[in-house]
């Protein structure tokens, strides 16, 4: 794979009511949002990400600010990572998706998932929503994929009124608004090497975050890597018409000032955590922070990353949009260089 990576940032949105944070409420956290984003553009940065919780102080309404990210920027890529499926009607989803998409000129690139544990006990039955008969909540997340990626490429499925209030156009009808393209920009936040293959089998670029489920005992970065390997040999045995992406997250800080210092140095982790996740033992990637010829040196043997097109920097948001922008110009100006990413 060629070294040159699209690099963004991934935020979770944090807020907290307390005098040391930056994002002390909700229209804190959703209008640095967009201020991260338009800064991030100006540095040159390729994506603007953010995770979506639901019931927690984080972002969990995302067309709303993926739209007005799109309406002040023209370049860069906006996403999620991830959307809970287990929370969406998959025909709202696509009429909120298709809207956003056109207002930010086909940018969006929408992380999706079957989620992960939750502030509340079965969050998504407040939402309306629950497993069919023997079905899982992974089940019916990926249920309500499968139709959401259905509507989301056209499919043109709903009877119309014979005496409708607005004349109709011929044959069934399709979810409006629709943005053509965004069927090929929806990616999945796979844990395993099995839904790493399913999300290759149903057509959706890749999306891999700093914890996936421990198969093999080896280092995150390269079971990561077997992941993605995975996901490609999958993707090649399908007719789906384009090229997949790949992106993984790491938390990448480089030390080059005083601030850095008191919030960094020394913090980075020099080997990856294994703990369980609902009863199933998982791999946790290490955070690099260091001063930048040393990330360079450690980033330069992360397999997962060289294997991907697409690095997501995870931001601590509540140090407020300045410093966040500066850690993006750090990566970007003292880091990305050193390791062909630019």
């Amino acid at each position: 794979m060629s070294s040159r990576k699209n690099v963004g940032f991934l935020s979770f949105g944090h807020w907290t009511p307390h005098p040391t944070s930056a994002v002390r409420t909700a229209a804190d956290a959703l209008l640095q949002s967009i201020d991260l984003t338009v800064a991030a553009e100006e540095l040159g940065a390729d994506g603007a990400y953010f995770r979506v919780h639901h019931f927690a102080r984080q972002l969990g309404s995302p067309f709303p600010l993926l739209a007005a990210a799109g309406a002040r920027t023209s370049r860069i890529e906006i996403g999620t990572g991830v959307i809970d499926m287990r929370y969406v009607n998959p025909l709202t989803f696509a009429e909120d998706a298709g809207a956003a998409d056109l207002i930010a000129g086909g940018r969006l690139q929408l992380g999706i998932s079957r989620g992960s544990p939750e502030q509340v006990v079965d969050g998504w039955r407040h939402f309306g929503f629950a497993p069919d008969e023997g079905e899982t909540d992974a089940d019916m997340a990926r249920r309500h994929t499968e139709l959401a990626l259905t509507v989301l490429a056209g499919e043109q499925f709903a009877e119309p009124n014979p005496r409708p209030m607005f004349p109709n156009p011929p044959g069934l009808l399709r979810i409006e608004p629709y943005s053509e393209g965004l069927r090929r920009r929806i990616w999945w936040g796979a844990g395993s090497d099995a839904t790493a293959r399913w999300t290759a089998q149903q057509g959706m670029n890749l999306m891999s975050s700093t914890l996936k489920f421990d198969e093999s005992g080896e280092p995150f970065h390269v079971q990561q890597r077997k992941q993605i390997d995975a996901y490609r040999a999958e993707w090649a045995e399908h007719d789906h018409g384009f090229e997949p992406r790949v992106s993984v997250s790491r938390s990448i800080f480089p030390i080059v000032d005083d601030r850095d210092r008191s919030y960094f140095l020394g913090s980075g982790d020099r080997a990856d955590q294994f703990s369980q996740i609902d009863g199933t033992r998982a791999v946790f990637g290490r955070s690099y922070a260091d001063e930048p010829e040393a990330l360079v040196g450690q980033l330069r043997g992360d397999e997962a990353i060289a294997a991907a097109d697409t690095v997501l920097l995870t931001v601590p948001n509540q140090l407020g949009v300045d410093y966040n922008a500066h850690v993006l110009e750090s990566v970007l100006t003292h880091v990305a260089p050193g390791l062909g990413w630019r």
